[in-house]
Parts: C-alpha cells; sequence; structure tokens
C-alpha cells in the first residue's frame, strides 16, 4: 500500500505497517528520533496500524507536539513512581500542559515538597529501566474490572457511554485510563523534573475530595532541563510581586482583592509610562478622549455586551436604573462619535482613551498585576472609510513597533486570526477584512503566524506577542477590524455622495492593560528600570550630618531640572546607604562630603558599576537629564 508524507511523496509499505515501520523507511536517524507520528488531523502511537493512502508525519521531540508526548508519558512514570513508593496510593488525572505536566494522587499519607527528589530518583530509575508502554483497547465493563480499585478512573469511566471504546496504557507496573499517546518506551522520556506540590480538588469541584497536585517537566536532554530550571529561577527572582513589594510600587490587601493600590513610587513609574505614552500617540494623530465608568444597561445591551459579557461585568442601580461599570470602552467611545455628525471629509477619526475599566475575575484566577479586577487599558478607536483600512491598520503596526523597541522588546511574534465558527457579516465582508491585515502585515515586512477560526465574532484580528528576556513571551497588542459596532450602536458619516454609510471601526491596544505592563517591565529588567521610567532617578547620598543642607540643595536643584530625585539622610554609613541604593535599583547615586561641599560638586556612581566620576551639580543636571531623559521619538 501508499501512505503521503508531508512533502506530497508517496512511499510504498507493507500491508498492516505502522507508524514507526514508516519512520524506519525514511532513515535509521529518524527512526531513532522518532516519538509518535501524525496521521491526518490526529497524533498517534508510533504502532498504529496504517491503511491505504493515510498521510502521515514523524514527530520527534524537536516539534511542540514532540514535547507533549514526552511530558504525557513523564506523567505516567510519576504516577508508576508514586504508587511504587507510597502503596494504597489512588491516581486521578495526569496531563501534559503548557511547560510540563502534572498528575493528581490521594496519598495514603502526606506527600509534600521534600519529597520531590525521592519521586523524581524513582522516575529516573523507571526511566533507564526502559520500560515499553503498551496500548490496550478495552469495553467499558472490562475498564470497570480493570481499575476496581482506582475510585477516580471508576467515575471517569462510568461517565461514558456503554458502547464506548477505552484505550488503556502500561508502562512497567502501572496501568493507567488514557488516550494517549505515548513515547514507545521510557527511555525516550529524557531527562525529568518535578517542580512543585499543590492542592487540587477533584474535577475542580470544591465539594469533592482535596487531591494532592505534583507539577513536573521533561525534556530530550539534561541541558535542556538545565536551562529551563535556570529560566524559572530567573523568573523567581524577578517575580514582579516579590519586587513591587521591596521597590516599594504597589500592594494588595485583602479589602480589595483583585485590586491594586500604587504606592507613590509607583504612580511616579505609571505617570512616567503614560507621558511617553501621550506623546508618541499626538504624534501619531490620537486625540485623547475620556468617558465614564458607569453607563445605563440598555447600551450595555445594544453593543452586544450584555448577552456575551455578563457575567464578567459588575452592576448597580441609580434612580431605579440598572447601571453596569464598564469591562470596555468601546461603547462609550462610539457615544462621543454619534455626538457630532461626520463627514467622509473628516476621516479617519484616531480617538485614545486610558480607561479604567473593570471584569470580574473568579478569585483563584487573580495573579498580581497580572490579572486584577480593575486596570487601565491603553484602547484606541480609529472610525475610518473602507478604502483607509489597510493604511490605518499599518500606521497602528508602525507605533507598536516603535514602542515596544523603546521598552527593549526586540522580539515580536504576530498573528493573524480569520473568521470564526460563530460570527456576523457578509462572506465578501470578512474577505476584504482579513486581506486588508495581510496586505498591512506584508507591506509593514512583518512575519506572522495564520491563526485560523480565531477572530472575533466581528472581525478579523492582529495579534502582537511580545518576548522577554526569559523567553517568555506576552500578547500585549491587538488591532482588530469591527464591522458589528457600528451598525449596532447606529453610526455613520455623510459620504461624497451626500448618503449616509458606516465606517469601518478599528479597535487597537499597544501596551494592553498598564498595570500588566508595568508587571511584564518589572520582570523583564528585574526591577532595574531604565532611568527615564525609574521611580528614583538618582539619590543623593551625604557622607556625615554636616552635608545634609548641602544634599539637600542639590536635590532641589535636580527635582527643579525634572528629575525624580531622594535624599537619603538616614543615619547610615554611607557604603551601607550606598548598597542599599543598589539593591533598590536606583540608576545613580551622587555622593556628597566635604570636598563636594567645598567645591560645589557630586561625585555620580552608576547602577551597576563602581566607578566614580565628579562633575558640578549643573554639569550632573545635564548629564542626568541626558541619561534618564523620555526616548527620542521616532515617529515620521
Amino acid at each position: 500500500m501508499e501512505i503521503l508524507l508531508p512533502d506530497g511523496s508517496k512511499l510504498a509499505v507493507a500491508e498492516g505497517a505502522t507508524a514507526g515501520d514508516v519512520a524506519a523507511a525514511i532513515g535509521a536517524r529518524l527512526a531513532k528520533a522518532a516519538l509518535a507520528a501524525r496521521v491526518g488531523d490526529k497524533v498517534v502511537d508510533l504502532g498504529t496500524p496504517l491503511t491505504e493512502g493515510d498521510q502521515v508525519s514523524i514527530i520527534t521531540a524537536t516539534s511542540p507536539e514532540g514535547l507533549d508526548v514526552i511530558r504525557h508519558s513523564a506523567a505516567h512514570v510519576l504516577a508508576e513512581a508514586a504508587t511504587r513508593l507510597y502503596p494504597g496510593t489512588k491516581v486521578a488525572i495526569g496531563p501534559a500542559i503548557k511547560d510540563g505536566f502534572y498528575y493528581d494522587f490521594e496519598f495514603p499519607q502526606p506527600v509534600g515538597e521534600d519529597d520531590l527528589p525521592k519521586l523524581v530518583a524513582e522516575m529516573e530509575r523507571l526511566i533507564a529501566a526502559d520500560e515499553g508502554f503498551e496500548r490496550r483497547e478495552v469495553t467499558k465493563e472490562e475498564a470497570e474490572k480493570l481499575f476496581a480499585d482506582e475510585p477516580y478512573k471508576l467515575e471517569l469511566i462510568r461517565d461514558l457511554p456503554e458502547d464506548a471504546v477505552i484505550s488503556t496504557y502500561q508502562v512497567g507496573g502501572f496501568l493507567d485510563l488514557c488516550r494517549g499517546p505515548h513515547v514507545p518506551d521510557s527511555a525516550k522520556i529524557g531527562a525529568v523534573g518535578l517542580l512543585s506540590v499543590a492542592g487540587a480538588y477533584w474535577r475542580g469541584k470544591s465539594d469533592n475530595p482535596m487531591l494532592t497536585r505534583i507539577y513536573g517537566t521533561a525534556f530530550p536532554t539534561k541541558k535542556d532541563l538545565e536551562d529551563y530550571l535556570a529560566r524559572l529561577e530567573m523568573a523567581r527572582q524577578r517575580d514582579h510581586r516579590k519586587l513591587g513589594k521591596e521597590l516599594g510600587l504597589f500592594s494588595f490587601h485583602d479589602e480589595g482583592p483583585g485590586f491594586p493600590f500604587f504606592h507613590p513610587k509607583g504612580m511616579r513609574v505609571i505617570n512616567a509610562l503614560l507621558e511617553y505614552w501621550r506623546r508618541e500617540h499626538t504624534l501619531a494623530g490620537y486625540e485623547e478622549t475620556k468617558t465614564p465608568i458607569m453607563l445605563e444597561r440598555t447600551l450595555w445591551e445594544r453593543s452586544g455586551h450584555w448577552d456575551n459579557y455578563k457575567n464578567n461585568m459588575y452592576f448597580t442601580q441609580i434612580d431605579e436604573t440598572d447601571f453596569a461599570v464598564k469591562p470596555m470602552n468601546c461603547p462609550g467611545g462610539i457615544l462621543i462619535y454619534k455626538s457630532d455628525q461626520h463627514s467622509y471629509r473628516d476621516l479617519p477619526l484616531r480617538y485614545a482613551e486610558l480607561g479604567l475599566v473593570h471584569r470580574h475575575e473568579m478569585s483563584g484566577v487573580l495573579n498580581g498585576l497580572f490579572r486584577v479586577r480593575m486596570f487601565t487599558q491603553d484602547d484606541a478607536h480609529i472610525y475610518c472609510l473602507p478604502e483607509q483600512v489597510e493604511d490605518e491598520v499599518l500606521g497602528v503596526i508602525g507605533l507598536i513597533r516603535r514602542m515596544y523597541k523603546t521598552f527593549g522588546f526586540d522580539k515580536v511574534h504576530v498573528e493573524l486570526s480569520t473568521r470564526p465558527e460563530k460570527s456576523i457579516g457578509s462572506d465578501e465582508m470578512w474577505q476584504t477584512a482579513e486581506a486588508a491585515l495581510a496586505k498591512a502585515l506584508e507591506r509593514a515586512e512583518l512575519p506572522y503566524v495564520l491563526n485560523p477560526g480565531d477572530g472575533a465574532f466581528y472581525g478579523p484580528k492582529i495579534d502582537f506577542h511580545v518576548e522577554d528576556v526569559m523567553g517568555r513571551t506576552w500578547q500585549c497588542a491587538t488591532c482588530q477590524l469591527d464591522f458589528a459596532m457600528p451598525e449596532r450602536l447606529d453610526i455613520d458619516y455623510v459620504g461624497e455622495d451626500n448618503q449616509r454609510h458606516r465606517p469601518v471601526m478599528i479597535h487597537r491596544t499597544v501596551l494592553g492593560s498598564i498595570e500588566r505592563f508595568l508587571g511584564i517591565l518589572i520582570e523583564h529588567y528585574g526591577g532595574a528600570l531604565p532611568g527615564w521610567l525609574a521611580p528614583v532617578q538618582a539619590a543623593v547620598i551625604p557622607v556625615a550630618d554636616r552635608h545634609v543642607a548641602f544634599a539637600n540643595e542639590v536635590k532641589s536643584l535636580l527635582t527643579c531640572a525634572g528629575l525624580r530625585v531622594e535624599a537619603d539622610l538616614r543615619p547610615e554609613s554611607m557604603g551601607k546607604k550606598i548598597r542599599d541604593g543598589e539593591v533598590s535599583k536606583v540608576p545613580f547615586m551622587l555622593v556628597v562630603g566635604d570636598r563636594e561641599v567645598e567645591n560645589g560638586t557630586v561625585t555620580v556612581r552608576t547602577r551597576g558599576s563602581k566607578d566614580t566620576t565628579t562633575m558640578s551639580v549643573t554639569e550632573a543636571a545635564t548629564f542626568l537629564a541626558e541619561a534618564c531623559g523620555l526616548p527620542d521619538s521616532v515617529c515620521s
């Protein structure tokens, strides 16, 4: 029989050949690296028999699919190790997840993070034993007998249809209920590590038993694992929640879960961020607007948010009328557009808003500044003619690229998301919109990945993912074409033919959430923000009490020059003040002693360097202003 390879060529194989046989027929190197296979649109074990005309590609550890197979297989080996080390353990589920895997257990005794090294050692022994993964398909009745002593597996089996064909996998002495696929044998798993222990309710329901969840990861090589663990440690050290508290930027309190409290230093950073944002937007032709935080329920019904988003919204009543706290800025922005009559000559209109929005998030997903219930969205809505869409999107792309470069995000990954299954509008409209976004990306010479079916229900979108110094990606900016909201909220313009027409509406953000973006920046820079963003740009350090008056004079002069300056007047040694300044990530420290007071100078020390330079206060003001000034705009 013949099967089809990824390059379109055909390969003749014997009747009943497996995916593993195909790998061997292609070459010994591929056969050795093979972990699983894709047959059509399904990932399967290498032992899966093929049929005439199957499209087959071999999966190795170099692909995301290959890593998932390795990690899912490692989860089974973890379960085997746990049941060997702790007899009587009941097993639940163990899927692969982003960057790793987990398995949920009901242990007969407490198991915590101190037990992880012992579990890893047993896993490594089992992997070295090169145990095979054996798949078997059984009936529901047979499965119930096989897992009669496993209450969690039994519950899953009983939820299946009576005629279900159920697959099981055995590795060593451990049998599991699983769809697969898995590596052919445990030696293919590579290097494993266990990361943490947490509690997890069975099936995520609080009235079910609390199980012990063990998180782990696996990589093809030990070096890959060590590199990943090093990145995890870097991320732990750079955790914005830890640094935010240490640097005095923000805090969270039980009286407002999910609502960040920004301290004076935190507001200095945010204000510096917004000063830059406003300058770039002014140069890019945007006008800033502001809309109310609460608007009548009827508006949210007309906009579609009531039907599609009300579970994430907050509500109140004013004068017996229902109001909603806005989760998004667009309906309010449209009311501004509707307040005037517009001609085609007025378009495009670019309205930007730093809108404070509130969204009801479940308490379990709240995560520092990354997931909050209140945030400032750097929103903008562009109202334009259909023939202006491509140029306007190109302008948005240019603004996003310029601003990201300023923050040191040189690696940006882009996705173009197309029409979803549930959508509104004609085929022609969608084709025109998708082509406009694709053309703008091509004109911008910006590589992108197509994300079919993931657009908004009202139009396609471009999403921008920034990559930080730890290799993590964050979806921040987005650019969406909207043909629905103008229709729903009845906005128009008078065309050259004196008839009324619907404008195209472009929704876009650059930073996304100001608060979340600040958290990303803190972790990207490890708290050592560039001078123009630093909450304290310079600390003046008097050597002794007799130098305090001059230190305060220097602080006043530099503050008048527009710098954010503090004087460290604590009764501590100069060495301790310098060390504390380094810990606080202050970009510049200015030491003043007898010589400096006599000569009207300061001795400047740069963060991370032991070198110093002595200069006059006026020279220091010029030097610091240049070093800590706003980045030069590259807007054309």
